[in-house]
């Protein structure tokens, strides 16, 4: 009776207790999947909340600088744009049409390219670019009373920003992205402030909108002093300044030969100045018949830069004015597109290079970056045809600016060359910024070592301020000249500022080299580089190539022959205190030498050390091993009997049979960062006062160089 009662009872009642337990876990899993299902709808719906605010706001912020009443009355300017692939600016959204760059996936060809702008980072679909307000940074203002605020929206994140500089400028609340709403923000893209919409009202009510460019004002080019020229001005007033140049140095030319002529008369021989002043000549004259052709000069897409095309580098064989001002006329013959005019006494400009070829490759974020802090016309990019030349014409007329040189050793060789051509009567110092592999002369002036360490100091923004603090040094160079055994040349001459190498270093730099040409996407950043050169110099570990160096290499110093140990296998000369990426040569504090003086890079003397393989090398690269010193002196003679690899500041060739002659060339104006030591402070304060005093007529150019000079020798 009771079996067939719970036969007639529901199901559930009847379960066993496994089955209850497998059930009470199903209802908690369902539970589960059921909560998390409702909590990822929750934060779904906050988020599309979130983005339909941003988006909101954003539109607010386009409305507003489309309302008249809001309008700053500041010149239009359009963007610069050039193609970007996508994957680099997804999380941008287009200025236009305010709707996110990223493609979708039906669109993924089609769309997988953007216009971005270069000046203010701002982001384009291609089909909505031409359309876009004419809002960017505009570099010329000539005419204007005062800087205005040029308010825009901060469309890309700003990687050099100050803590401050996240507050409203007005009401010093936080500007950060709305989460529920909030005023929209505006950002000034001179000097870096940002401002509440709902709060500029008030603001230019009591200070009238005038922009005082920020905390780096006196680095930064105020557009206020730049004039853009028109197309007559730089065209055909040109051509008159050319055939006006050109007549001077024809008129020289006639009386060098004239005086030549004289001479050979009496019984002289005939120089060479004469034919090469006469090969100068006609260079000239043919420059002058190209510009005056139809299709003499192109017409330069770099307008926001001032930039020029000028000549690839290119030797000279005499320094003289004669050939400065050729380097000028070649200048002058292409359009020059602004020009600087009446600076105040206080500003101090910097002019700045990137070579985007640099170990680091970078150039590109690097000079957004910069034209974000300072004005784009004094950010000059260089190429094998945009040598510095046209940078430095544009500031000719500028009293006081400061170069910096955005590349590794090279690249400032390249621009300290520029420099020297330009016969300045006090040349302006140079700051790097460590772009290239070894950056040996960085390291020397405490610049870093590289990308990485300018980053974790503080970035851009830090290195402006430290700059515009720096102290001024002096920099020996010297010339290279490669002779025959004649004694005449075999090449235009070279200069040397870090190093020079002969033998098995420069193998390895040679080899490095050659692969970079052959492999340049492989040199995409500064630790892969050192990756690479550590390859190649293992390979040549157990190499003795150059085992008969000793025999193959005669070296005199000051006129005296030194012995080359029979172990050596490389020959360096030294000028600084770093080679190949921070190693020291030299070693000041050495007491285990008693006849040689303390290494220094403007004491005019070089000092000579040995290596003994690619073993010795990389123990010198740890720290295990120190270089064979040989001698020290300001007149180095190096004879090769053989063909040797050969490098100056890591810029390697080969080299037949010939004498290396290495003499002191001149002294050039670095800035060196000021540490935390009191003598460093004193030269920055004294290098400004200086500059001071020559703005006042207290002391002219000369003396002022002078004056430089010899506070550098005294306080390093």
């Amino acid at each position: 009776m009771d079996e067939e009662y719970e036969a007639f009872l529901p199901s559930w009642i009847s379960k066993s207790p496994a089955s209850e337990m497998a059930e009470s876990r199903l209802f908690i899993l369902s539970c589960f999947i059921a909560g998390m299902i409702g909590i990822s709808t929750i934060f779904y719906t906050a988020f599309q909340w979130r983005r339909n605010i941003n988006l909101s706001w954003t539109k607010a912020i386009a409305r507003s600088k489309k309302n008249p009443k809001s309008r700053n009355k500041v010149p239009l300017s359009p963007h610069t744009w050039i193609l970007e692939s996508v994957n680099r600016r997804k999380s941008l959204n287009c200025c236009v049409c305010l709707q996110s760059v990223s493609p979708s996936q039906t669109h993924l060809n089609s769309d997988s390219f953007i216009h971005s702008c270069t000046v203010c980072g701002a982001a384009s679909h291609l089909k909505c670019s031409a359309t876009a307000q004419k809002d960017c940074k505009c570099v010329s203002m000539f005419g204007y009373d005062n800087l205005l605020h040029q308010w825009a929206v901060q469309w890309t994140a700003v990687t050099d920003q100050s803590d401050e500089s996240s507050l409203c400028s007005y009401c010093e609340e936080p500007c950060s992205g709305p989460f529920l709403g909030g005023s929209p923000i505006w950002c000034c893209l001179w000097c870096q402030r940002l401002v509440h919409v709902g709060c500029h009202v008030s603001m230019f009510n009591e200070t009238g909108d005038v922009c005082d460019l920020g905390p780096y004002r006196r680095v930064v080019l105020s557009p206020l002093y730049v004039k853009k020229l028109s197309k007559a001005s730089s065209g055909g007033g040109f051509l008159s300044t050319i055939t006006h140049g050109a007549n001077e140095i024809a008129s020289s030319v006639r009386k060098t030969i004239r005086s030549q002529s004289m001479k050979y008369k009496n019984g002289y021989e005939i120089g060479n100045d004469s034919s090469n002043k006469v090969e100068e000549y006609v260079e000239v004259q043919d420059t002058i018949s190209k510009s005056n052709g139809t299709e003499s000069t192109e017409d330069l897409n770099r307008g926001q830069n001032g930039e020029t095309k000028n000549m690839e580098k290119t030797g000279s064989f005499k320094r003289s004015s004669s050939m400065n001002q050729k380097d000028e006329l070649r200048v002058m013959s292409v359009r020059q597109t602004y020009e600087l005019v009446d600076l105040p006494p206080e500003a101090r400009p910097l002019l700045v290079f990137i070579n985007k070829k640099s170990g680091a490759q970078r150039g590109d974020s690097l000079r957004q970056r910069l034209n974000i802090l300072l004005n784009p016309v004094q950010v000059c990019e260089l190429s094998s045809t945009q040598g510095p030349e046209s940078g430095l014409y544009l500031f000719k007329r500028v009293p006081h600016f400061r170069v910096l040189v955005c590349g590794g050793d090279g690249t400032v060789g390249w621009v300290l060359d520029a420099i020297d051509k330009q016969n300045f009567i006090s040349p302006p110092p140079v700051a790097i910024l460590p772009a290239g592999t070894g950056n040996d002369l960085a390291r020397v002036l405490s610049w870093g070592a590289g990308l990485g360490a300018v980053e974790r100091q503080g970035g851009l923004c830090t290195l402006l301020h430290d700059i515009e603090h720096a102290a001024v040094t002096i920099l020996d160079r010297w010339k290279l000249s490669i002779l025959n055994q004649l004694g005449k040349p075999l090449q235009p001459p070279k200069f040397m500022n870090n190093y020079l190498g002969v033998g098995c270093d420069a193998k390895i730099a040679l080899e490095i080299h050659n692969l970079r040409e052959e492999n340049p996407d492989k040199f995409y950043n500064q630790f892969i580089n050192k990756v690479l050169y550590a390859r190649e110099g293992a390979k040549s570990i157990m190499d003795r190539t150059f085992a008969d160096l000793p025999w193959q290499v005669r070296v005199e110093v000051d006129g005296v022959e030194i012995e080359v140990p029979e172990d050596a296998e490389g020959v360096l000369v030294a000028n600084i205190g770093s080679y190949m990426g921070g190693v020291d040569l030299w070693h000041n504090e050495d007491d285990s030498y008693d006849n040689f003086d303390p290494q220094s890079m403007h004491d005019k003397v070089l000092e000579v050390v040995s290596i003994s393989g690619m073993w010795h090398l990389g123990k010198l690269q740890v720290g295990l091993s120190r270089a064979r010193r040989l001698a020290q002196g300001q007149s180095i003679k190096i004879q090769l009997f053989a063909g040797f690899p050969v490098q100056v500041d890591g810029e390697p060739w080969f080299q037949q049979p010939c004498t290396l002659t290495i003499t002191h060339h001149g002294q050039a104006f670095m800035l060196k960062r000021a540490a935390e030591e009191s003598l460093s402070h004193a030269a920055a304060a004294i290098a400004d006062v200086l500059e001071n005093a020559e703005t006042n007529h207290v002391i002219n150019a000369s003396q002022k160089k002078a004056l430089l000079q010899e506070m550098a020798l005294r306080l390093s």
